[in-house]
């Protein structure tokens, strides 16, 4: 305990927030931003902890299950998630004594004034610390949905879903890469510094940096404490982004002087790598829905210094009459149900309903539609998402293919070899996670005829 901050009463607080709704690497952002004295152990603890029994939620649970009378959805919401984290540690984290994480979750439930389970708490918590090995899970002989579910922690609608579309063994490998831990990955900006120089920068401050996949210009950074304390960051030298989120911008090809309309920017990311790529050249509008998003591209565009980048608040589903043909390049990185990043945002997949999965159809359908508008004949647009769901990437593409005229363009000229396939050969790319090097990801490049 530091300060009177209790590091196990944060994680329960935060658990709260996220089971209530709030995105988890909000609540967690906000709660060690709150406590920025934390030492750095501190913080890592916190933070693994909640990521963790956010991640394994469904396991956790169904271990728990199997040792408790009361079940996990009849339990109060605090005790469960102080029985949750608790089975987190016990099952994942060996720096922690077994007993330790007993007796910090009884007596955080005492502090919570819930005095008279503090024996419920206690007992469900040592059988299983005694007995973790002995739990028996689903088989995949008997149920293969169930199995993989429970294993992977995945809720199983999803299993099944991408078990139809993408087989057995694609399946696996993208459950598997969802629990992996992963570097934090940078873009360079390598149009205004060498990446030498960054690189540079970034190992004087403690930092360790290796190549990213696919492209020159991109880094994983790791062993740093807040990204917001490194030089390269605050100067603008880099920018948080994956790889395939990059690829977008290479896709587009834009060249000098050219106009590029981005319908859905924030937080900037591809708007600025598009504006880096024309060097200072042409004009990227950077649009987005609301204030608050328009604040973030600004943040960003102030403190990279980008000076062919501007935004505004427009809502891409509504047309706008004065932008009607006038775009070399539109972007449109639609709002997607989120699959393909669910391993950096794992309460993406308890969140998951059929009329949600419907509803984001038309809506990105209603914002193509929009988009379509701004190309200028010969034009490009970029349709991508950050998902793995086929009716939102290639069930989206040939209903635009259907019904606007545009054609497909071959992505190979713009995309490194090592991702050149079929499909790209055609115009369109599906990263899926633990098959490419990338987060899930999806992009399709038409030509206006």
């Amino acid at each position: 305990m530091t300060n009177g901050i209790n590091p196990r009463e944060m994680i329960l607080e935060i658990l709260l927030q996220i089971e209530e709704g709030e995105h988890s690497h909000i609540a967690i952002r906000s709660a060690l931003s709150k406590y920025q004295f934390l030492p750095r152990q501190e913080r890592a603890f916190i933070t693994r902890v909640c990521e963790g029994t956010l991640e394994y939620r469904i396991q956790i649970d169904y271990i728990l299950d199997s040792f408790s009378k009361v079940t996990v959805d009849k339990m109060k919401p605090p005790i469960r998630e102080i029985l949750r984290s608790a089975v987190y540690q016990l099952r994942y984290m060996d720096s922690v004594p077994d007993s330790a994480v007993c007796n910090e979750a009884v007596k955080l439930t005492q502090r919570k004034g819930f005095y008279n389970l503090k024996p419920f708490v206690n007992g469900v918590l040592r059988t299983i610390a005694r007995e973790m090995d002995q739990v028996k899970f689903p088989s995949r002989e008997e149920n293969l949905v169930r199995s993989l579910s429970v294993e992977y922690s995945m809720p199983e609608q999803l299993v099944e879903r991408w078990l139809e579309a993408y087989g057995e063994e694609t399946t696996e490998k993208i459950l598997k890469d969802f629990l992996e831990e992963k570097p934090l990955t940078v873009r360079c900006r390598t149009y205004l510094n060498s990446q030498e120089a960054i690189v540079k920068s970034l190992t004087d401050q403690g930092v360790k940096v290796e190549p990213a996949p696919y492209l020159p210009y991109a880094c994983h950074i790791s062993g740093f404490d807040h990204i917001l304390a490194l030089d390269a960051f605050i100067n603008g030298k880099i920018l948080v982004q994956d790889v395939s989120s990059m690829l977008v911008a290479e896709a587009a090809d834009p060249q000098k002087g050219d106009y590029v309309i981005d319908v859905c920017a924030a937080p900037g990311g591809k708007s600025l790598h598009v504006g880096d790529k024309m060097e200072g050249f042409g004009t990227v509008d950077a649009r987005d829905v609301s204030q608050y998003k328009v604040n973030l591209i600004e943040e960003n565009i102030r403190r990279t210094n980008s000076i062919n980048v501007q935004a505004k608040v427009q809502d891409a589903t509504i047309f706008d009459q004065e932008s009607e043909l006038l775009a070399d390049i539109v972007l449109a990185d639609v709002p997607c149900s989120g699959y393909g990043v669910i391993g950096k945002k794992p309460d993406i997949k308890y969140r998951v309903t059929p009329q949600k999965q419907e509803e984001i159809v038309i809506l990105q359908r209603t914002i193509l539609d929009r988009a379509a508008n701004y190309v200028k004949p010969r034009g490009t647009l970029i349709f991508s998402t950050c998902t793995i769901a086929k009716e939102e990437n290639e069930e989206n593409m040939m209903w635009f293919l259907q019904n606007y005229p545009f054609k497909l363009e071959s992505l190979d000229p713009c995309l490194p070899e090592e991702l050149h396939s079929e499909t790209t050969a055609l115009g369109y790319l599906q990263l899926l996670p633990g098959v490419h090097k990338t987060d899930g990801f999806f992009i399709a490049k038409f030509r206006r005829k």
